[in-house]
C-alpha cells in the first residue's frame, strides 16, 4: 500500500467498520445519476463546512431522515414549521444558514430542472470546467458554496479527478463507472 496517498492511504489503515471505509470504497468519486442523490451530496458537503467529515458521515442517516430523503420537491416546499423542526433536530447540524441554504438550493435546483431537464444535465452541460470556473458558477447559482465545498462535491460525484489515487483498488471501480472527468468529449 506504499503507492497510496491522501484519503486512500488514511482509509486503508482504518478498521473495516469505520464510516470512512464504506464512503471511500462505495461512494466517494463514483458518478451519481439521480438528482435527489446529487442534491444530498451537495447538502452534506455544505454541512461539513467548519466540521469534520467524520461528523457528517456519522449523521448521514439522520440527515436523510430529517430532509425527507433529500427529495428536492419536498425540501423546496419547506416553510417555517419545517425550518423550526430542523433547527431543533440534534441528529443533524443545527445551523440556520445551512438549513436556509438547503431549502433555497432545493428551489434553485427546481428552476434548473425546468430549464435543463435535471440537475445532472445542468452539471453535464457545464462539464468540463476548471475548479475555479466551477466555483464561480456555483457561487453565482447556489448558496453556501465556497471553493472547498464545490471542489469536494464535484470530486465526490466524479466531475473533477482526485478522489482516488491510481494505486487505490477503488480507482479502477470508479473508472468503470465512467466519471465525467475521465470522459473525452468536450462541452458543446
Amino acid at each position: 500500500m506504499e503507492n497510496l496517498s491522501g484519503y486512500c492511504k488514511v482509509v486503508s489503515a482504518m478498521d473495516k467498520g469505520n464510516v470512512h471505509v464504506h464512503y471511500h470504497d462505495n461512494e466517494y468519486g463514483f458518478p451519481i445519476e439521480d438528482d435527489n442523490h446529487l442534491f444530498a451530496r451537495l447538502i452534506l458537503e455544505i454541512n461539513q463546512a467548519g466540521l469534520s467529515w467524520t461528523t457528517i458521515l456519522n449523521k448521514k442517516d439522520n440527515f436523510f431522515q430529517a430532509f425527507d430523503q433529500f427529495d428536492i420537491d419536498k425540501v423546496a416546499r419547506y416553510g417555517d414549521k419545517q425550518r423550526q423542526r430542523l433547527l431543533a433536530d440534534a441528529g443533524i447540524i443545527r445551523n440556520r444558514l445551512k438549513v436556509e441554504a438547503t431549502i433555497d438550493n432545493a428551489k434553485k435546483i427546481k428552476e434548473i430542472q425546468k430549464e435543463y431537464g435535471s440537475f445532472k444535465n445542468w452539471l453535464d452541460q457545464h462539464h468540463p470546467l476548471s475548479k475555479e470556473e466551477w466555483v464561480k458558477l456555483f457561487k453565482k447559482t447556489f448558496r453556501f458554496t465556497g471553493g472547498e465545498i464545490v471542489g469536494e462535491f464535484l470530486m465526490s460525484t466524479g466531475y473533477l479527478p482526485g478522489a482516488h489515487v491510481e494505486g487505490c483498488p477503488v480507482y479502477k471501480k470508479v473508472l468503470k463507472q465512467k466519471p465525467a472527468w475521465a470522459r473525452k468529449e468536450k462541452k458543446k
